[in-house]
């Protein structure tokens, strides 16, 4: 038997030709006279701007004893005459509320006089003072991933300090831990932290370009914080100064509830998909079109609705006065109504 064996390869190095590739070729060289902004002259811009927020609110205990209990945040001054911008959620429940300015004056704000919009999560305070140092509003549709930002605010409850970073995403969507999504936020790696809630997320031209909203806090995540943008904010901010409310297309509809499979389980649904109406306003749209507490809505126009978020971001796209169609599941059986929106009704 014959046996026949090829020849091992050649391991040894190529030998040296001694001949150039490119005999004019440099390293290339990095720009000496470029300069990085500095963060130092935006936060003396801006930092007059933003106010420390002390709220005051009531608590209860595991046996249902009141206490009173002490909360903090954000905010900066977007009208020289003690207009200031925080987050519905700085405030939300407060019974005294009261704002410290970078000079060290402190003002009492009238409850009575916030105006809120809690699915934005941005409320205006007022406080009595004029010649304030309002900070310039920036256009967060100009931010590109990478560019600098520097977050401003109370944090920890301390004091007015400075944190930088870069924007590192634009145009994301979080759902909160109240199952609320949010969107067109602005992901910065700046650090967040409680109470920052409220204060801006500005530009290196010291111009707000966001509103510093929420953080992921969870083992094995860092520098992952958001911010409201102004693209989405500006006009919410404006009615809530012009009109006291968010005027919003008007359904009727109360206590929505996402369906999933445990859901569908529970309430011994036809669907495992939709939004469930729970309350409908009497007299309200719903209410003429016939709606009724149990139906699950499954489309909204043109629109498939698979949770309470879909319903809604369609519902807040659509017009006043439009009539739009809606299918819905009732027990076994789909059905179709039509509901003409109306103007939300101002906050009772």
């Amino acid at each position: 038997m014959s046996v026949s064996c090829s020849a091992p390869p050649d391991s040894s190095p190529p030998p040296d030709s001694g001949n150039p590739i490119d005999a004019g070729w440099t390293p290339p060289a990095g720009d000496e006279t470029l300069v990085l902004p500095s963060i130092a002259d935006v936060v003396a811009l801006v930092k007059p701007s933003v106010v420390a927020i002390n709220i005051e609110f009531t608590a209860y205990d595991i046996f249902s004893r009141p206490y009173q209990q002490q909360g903090a945040g954000s905010g900066w001054i977007i009208d020289a005459d003690g207009l200031i911008v925080t987050n519905n959620h700085v405030v939300a429940g407060a019974e005294s509320i009261t704002v410290t300015l970078d000079d060290g004056r402190i003002f009492n704000v009238d409850i009575n006089s916030v105006a809120t919009d809690a699915l934005t999560d941005v409320a205006i305070l007022s406080i009595d003072a004029n010649n304030l140092p309002a900070v310039a509003v920036g256009n967060s549709e100009n931010l590109r991933v990478g560019d600098w930002v520097v977050a401003i605010g109370n944090a920890l409850g301390e004091g007015i300090s400075a944190t930088n970073g870069i924007v590192s995403r634009k145009n994301v969507s979080i759902t909160d831990e109240t199952g609320l999504t949010r969107y067109n936020l602005i992901q910065t790696n700046a650090a967040i932290n409680p109470g920052n809630s409220g204060g801006p997320l500005v530009n290196m031209a010291g111009e707000v370009i966001g509103i510093t909203n929420a953080k992921i806090s969870a083992v094995g995540v860092e520098g992952m914080g958001y911010a409201i943008s102004t693209q989405e904010v500006m006009p919410i901010i404006e009615q809530l100064v012009q009109t006291g409310y968010v005027v919003r297309p008007f359904l009727g509809v109360q206590n929505l509830l996402t369906v999933d499979q445990t859901v569908a389980s529970y309430y011994g649904l036809s669907v495992n998909t939709g939004a469930m109406i729970r309350g409908v306003m009497a007299g309200g749209p719903a209410d003429i079109a016939g709606l009724q507490a149990g139906d699950v809505v499954v489309k909204f126009g043109d629109q498939e609705i698979a949770d309470v978020n879909e319903l809604l971001q369609t519902l807040y796209s659509a017009q006043i006065g439009q009539e739009v169609e809606i299918t819905f599941w009732r027990g076994d059986s789909q059905q179709t109504a039509y509901a003409t929106l109306e103007e939300s009704p101002p906050p009772s």
